[in-house]
């Protein structure tokens, strides 16, 4: 199953269409995409049945805005690729480093990224959505607690995260249109393997970041389980995974996204998103 956001409705991407679930549920199911993600068993047993010709309108990324649009909490892994650890001469963390983006952030895979100084960088992300409620999840019962996955870019002002110390992750991470998720929630069973899809981002027509999810230090179902060992996790909470190495920050000479630019997020079995940059 594949969930989509179209303009504000909850939405199942069949082929290259898309039903509306509350027009052809007939009202079983409800028209807001947070609403009906709290529905998440019964709505993928229905949405099972569905064919290609039972598909209203044409699927239109134009259209579509971030899948999970008001998530209660939206946790993110710093420095969780080993790669990455290495370009930014870091050592390997033995817990995840957390950090909160807001999500006030969250944007569409077609939406505009609004940048907000000459430091603003990529970080595409393996974005893990929580469908099932729970405390104290055990590492080999997290992935039952997943409704599924999407893209996301961790959108970065690098000169508002380190205009101090410490470093203000959330705030330079957290700007308005600086976290863009989609295309669309895609459930597990549409997903051969987390630990080990092809991600990549194109800044401008050129690769950036090409890199495998197998390059995790800790995975799906670890983050999950440290996750839920301080907080209950909640339908519709969102995990950024982590990027990989080629962000634009550790580049020498150091690259960042300029006005005009478009970033190409891709992730395999997920989809693509393409974010154009504008001036703010």
């Amino acid at each position: 199953m594949r969930l989509v956001n179209v303009q504000g409705r909850a939405g199942i991407a069949v082929g290259d269409g898309v039903v509306d679930v509350a027009r052809r549920s007939d009202g079983r199911f409800p028209v807001d995409p947070m609403a009906a993600l709290a529905t998440w068993d019964a709505l993928a047993e229905w949405a099972a049945g569905l064919r290609r010709g039972d598909a209203e309108t044409a699927l239109d990324d134009a259209a579509l805005g971030p899948p999970v649009p008001r998530p209660a909490k939206v946790f993110a892994i710093g420095m969780n690729y080993r790669a990455h650890a290495q370009e930014a001469g870091l050592e390997i963390p033995h817990t995840p480093v957390v950090f909160t983006k807001f999500p006030s952030c969250l944007v569409g895979p077609r939406a505009d990224v609004v940048l907000s100084s000459a430091y603003v960088d990529w970080e595409v992300e393996l974005v893990v959505v929580v469908g099932r409620r729970g405390r104290g999840i055990l590492e080999g019962a997290a992935l039952a607690h997943v409704a599924g996955y999407c893209v996301g870019q961790d959108v970065s002002d690098r000169r508002l995260q380190f205009a101090d110390k410490p470093p203000q992750f959330s705030m330079g991470k957290s700007l308005d249109t600086f976290g863009p998720i989609g295309p669309a929630v895609v459930s597990l069973d549409e997903v051969p393997d987390a630990n080990d899809l092809a991600l990549s981002c194109d800044v401008a027509g050129e690769r950036m970041q090409d890199a495998r999810t197998s390059d995790l230090i800790f995975g799906v179902p670890a983050l999950i389980a440290f996750l839920a060992s301080m907080c209950t996790l909640e339908a519709g909470d969102l995990i950024f995974t982590g990027t990989p190495s080629g962000v634009g920050s550790t580049r020498t000479p150091r690259r960042y996204l300029k006005p005009g630019e478009e970033i190409v997020s891709t992730i395999e079995s997920l989809g693509t998103m393409r974010n154009r940059c504008v001036a703010g």
